[in-house]
């Protein structure tokens, strides 16, 4: 019986009297609009309502144009389609989580940027951005609030001989009231980024503009500088050593920032805290120099134990924070760990967002809520 059942199944199988389930495609929905990361005038890239992204690309002589998404392509490719006009079109196969997202053009083996978008420094090089709209991204839009400023400077840097570039944003009430002293956040940025990582793609002004004339925060200044000091490659992080930074932060920017700025030069006024490498920075230097900062953030870069605080009077505050993709358990733990210790930490888990600048933002956010509380 067992036999001839078989039989009768594989016919069926092969008349296709059995239709076996087939995963369904979803439907793309046509309401594309251009990116708010695109040149002046420039139609493409698109992003949908359903977090679909469209590129076109003109390069009629070209054989192959490929999309490559995320931190140095680390996300996967979206091939693109000849037309007959000579330009190249395709979406990506799938939704892309909210928020930033770097990406560069394949063509014919070569890399280039997107003519359609703005640059953006990360994977060590200039890369094309993009944005999907966040439904939560109303934290770091552009409003009609007072806003403060973030300037360039050139500080002197005799261990590393030259001049080295810093970011400073001052709080709109920096400008009005001449006496009042501000405390600091020393923010790093991650690997393959610069200095102007956090304002360009973060949005670190914004959000500090908004969350100040919501009245969540009380003022404070940021601070960014580039994290490295020698040459290292993609790949070479085995190759970077920290005392060298360590010494161009401690020792020369932030006596800069103390003697050009009105800040509270003290320890319990500092704080640092960095995103993936800027983290690594973070945890290494507020371990060594415990005397200089109070306040440490850790974004997606690392956990403390409660045995790396040797004297947790010194210690303010820990903030832990990660995507709901990456290492949430851990950075849970680690939290309360440090809680059970005795230490005031605090741990976010961003939904839905991986090791991209929409976890960094929203982890800035709530790390805003909790510096220099009281102070």
């Amino acid at each position: 019986m067992k036999y001839r059942q078989l039989i009768v199944l594989s016919v069926m199988l092969i008349t296709g009297g059995i239709c076996l389930s087939q995963p369904v495609k979803p439907t793309i929905i046509e309401d594309f609009k251009p990116s708010t990361k695109n040149q002046p005038g420039q139609e493409y890239p698109m992003v949908n309502s359903q977090g679909y992204a469209r590129f076109r690309i003109i390069a009629p002589e070209a054989r192959s144009v490929v999309v490559s998404l995320g931190l140095g392509g680390t996300r996967g490719g979206t091939p693109l389609s000849k037309a007959d006009d000579g330009s190249w079109m395709g979406t990506t196969a799938g939704p892309l989580e909210e928020g930033f997202h770097y990406y560069h053009l394949t063509i014919d083996g070569g890399v280039f940027n997107d003519p359609g978008t703005l640059n953006y420094y990360g994977s060590t090089r200039w890369e094309s951005g993009i944005e999907i709209p966040a439904h939560d991204q109303d934290f770091y839009a552009l409003k009609n609030v007072p806003h403060g400023k973030v300037q360039q400077i050139l500080f002197p840097s005799p261990s590393t001989n030259t001049s080295r570039r810093a970011f400073v944003y001052t709080p709109p009430s920096y400008e009005k009231d001449k006496k009042e002293r501000y405390p600091v956040l020393y923010l790093q940025h991650g690997w393959g980024e610069d200095e102007t990582a956090w304002s360009n793609q973060g949005h670190a002004n914004l959000i500090m503009d908004n969350m100040i004339a919501e009245g969540k925060i009380k003022p404070f200044i940021i601070v960014m500088t580039y994290g490295m000091t020698n040459d290292v490659k993609m790949g070479g992080m085995k190759n970077f050593k920290i005392e060298p930074f360590q010494t161009v932060l401690v020792d020369e920017l932030i006596p800069y920032i103390d003697a050009n700025f009105r800040t509270l030069a003290d320890q319990p006024h500092r704080a640092m805290a960095g995103l993936s490498m800027g983290g690594m920075e973070t945890k290494t230097i507020t371990l060594a120099r415990p005397d200089v900062f109070s306040h440490y953030g850790l974004l997606s870069g690392g956990t403390y134990a409660p045995g790396d605080i040797k004297d947790m009077s010194k210690v303010k505050l820990i903030f832990l924070s990660c995507g709901s993709f990456e290492n949430a358990t851990g950075v849970k733990n680690a939290a309360t760990a440090l809680k059970e210790a005795g230490i005031n930490a605090v741990s976010f888990v961003s939904e839905n967002t991986r090791h991209e600048f929409q976890t960094w933002r929203r982890s800035l956010y709530e790390l805003a809520l909790l510096l220099f509380i009281g102070k």
